[in-house]
């Protein structure tokens, strides 16, 4: 039989992983944050999607990614950080030329939990600053980086009036999706739903196969009578 020296500590640790894995489980959830709006799917009849790409602009590959969606007649939406602006200011001023619409990913793409709260405020702000200083006058909405959130962040971005966006369907998720050219295209097309959120990353030299992707994505979706729209259109199709 277990003595009280031994139980008290027992159910101590016990509860406090309880704890621990609840704060991470409620950190990385999709549908659901402390403060504020937050949105993985539209629900709407309507057979609309969201292409989001996240990171960059980079100088190696965003002229790529916009001649590819130009010949696709695709609008999407970058959720970009803003030193990658800063530092690609050319490239930022590209894709809204385009016609495409810019989110805020933060400043530095750190992991913004267990933050204080001039950090949340400066990592969104610059950000905000560096992506208006391109000349872009659309909405801003908001990612975070890898999907982390607590108490502190969506507590600002809900006294400052953000959305958070999240997505519904991650193909880069899974490595046996996200290394196969494939089973990349049938799983973003076979997931997907009316409203959908489509998360990849195109940006860099490791995401080949995420850009191969684009054309089979689109082609596959359309042939499924989807159209393709802003995040910021999207939210219109909310009731």
């Amino acid at each position: 039989m277990l003595t009280r020296r031994i139980f008290i500590p027992l159910i101590s640790l016990v509860f406090l992983c309880a704890i621990i894995f609840g704060l991470h489980t409620l950190s990385k959830s999709r549908s659901y944050q402390t403060f504020g709006d937050l949105v993985a799917r539209v629900e709407t009849d309507r057979p609309v999607v969201a292409l989001t790409f996240d990171d960059g602009p980079t100088a190696g590959f965003t002229s790529e990614v916009l001649e590819m969606l130009d010949k696709l007649d695709v609008t999407a939406t970058f959720f970009v950080t803003g030193k990658e602006v800063t530092e690609n200011s050319d490239e930022a001023r590209a894709i809204a030329a385009a016609g495409h619409e810019l989110g805020n990913h933060s400043y530095s793409h750190a992991r913004m939990i267990m933050k204080s709260y001039g950090t949340y405020r400066s990592e969104i702000e610059e950000t905000d600053a560096a992506i208006r200083a391109i000349g872009y006058e659309g909405k801003l909405h908001f990612r975070p980086p890898y999907g982390k959130k607590l108490f502190g962040l969506p507590w600002y971005l809900s006294s400052t009036g953000r959305t958070t966006i999240m997505w519904d369907v991650e193909p880069e998720t899974y490595p046996d999706i996200a290394d196969d050219l494939d089973a990349f295209v049938a799983h973003v097309v076979d997931e997907t739903r009316s409203g959908s959120i489509v998360l990849m990353h195109v940006m860099y030299g490791s995401r080949a196969i995420s850009r191969e992707a684009l054309p089979g994505i689109v082609t596959g979706l359309r042939e499924r009578g989807f159209e393709f729209v802003t995040v910021s259109d999207l939210l219109e199709e909310r009731t």
